[in-house]
């Protein structure tokens, strides 16, 4: 089978959260956020390889506090993250090891991701070239100027919050990026950027408890969750 190598982007300081700590090494329940996150792709059967990105002066605490101590073997790198996420998730691509034919990309502080939903956007994007999770919106979407006037009311049956992981072939990630990088063009996630080059990407459906970590609200959903779950 096709080697699947995970790339973790945990290289955020995570301002909206407040306090000194990065996000992504608050502990719950006595572990980091990244460390909950992490054991979900080291238990996966088809992720063979992990590469984490987190900022440069945590490196050494994110090897000795999290990699180390809860043996995370799959990880075989930690790469320092640049000033923004696009950066970082580039370097990242270019510390995956040289038989990775697939990388998932998925967001460090979503410890929530279930293996059901990795199972399922890594086949999917196995079957069909690039894949990516996501859930259908519940509520009514609004597109609004900046001056808080409604423009128009897209039908609600065609919008997705999209969430990771984001399933693609390597080159064709690095390519995507590469040309980002040449014409300083910024997206706000890695679909976005493989979708300027015209591949069709497919959604699956994740699940809506897979949130990201960034408000202080969202980590007590996250520890009620852990209760609820009886992790």
């Amino acid at each position: 089978m096709a080697k699947v190598s995970a790339l973790i982007v945990s290289a955020g300081q995570g301002k909206r959260m407040g306090g000194r700590i990065s996000k992504q090494y608050l502990e719950v329940a006595g572990r980091p956020l990244l460390a909950y996150t992490l054991e979900k792709f080291q238990a996966h059967p088809l992720i063979e390889d992990i590469v984490v990105v987190t900022r440069e002066e945590e490196r050494a605490y994110c090897r000795q506090e999290i990699i180390e101590k809860y043996r995370f073997t799959k990880v075989s790198k930690i790469v320092s993250g640049g000033k923004e996420r696009q950066d970082s998730v580039y370097r990242g691509l270019l510390a995956l090891p040289e038989d990775t034919e697939w990388v998932a990309v998925h967001d460090g502080v979503r410890p929530l991701v279930s293996l059901e939903v990795i199972t399922r956007v890594v086949e999917a994007a196995l079957a069909k070239g690039a894949a990516i999770v996501g859930v259908p919106a519940k509520d009514t979407i609004k597109v609004v100027t900046s001056e808080q006037m409604v423009l128009e009311t897209p039908p609600r049956q065609t919008l997705w919050h999209i969430q990771t992981p984001q399933v693609f072939k390597k080159e064709l990630l690095v390519r995507a990026y590469e040309e980002a990088l040449a014409s300083s063009w910024a997206g706000t996630d890695d679909a976005s950027l493989v979708e300027r080059l015209g591949v069709p990407i497919f959604v699956v459906q994740g699940e809506y408890d897979n949130l990201k970590i960034t408000t202080p609200e969202d980590l007590v959903y996250f520890k009620e969750m852990l209760e609820l779950k009886g992790d």
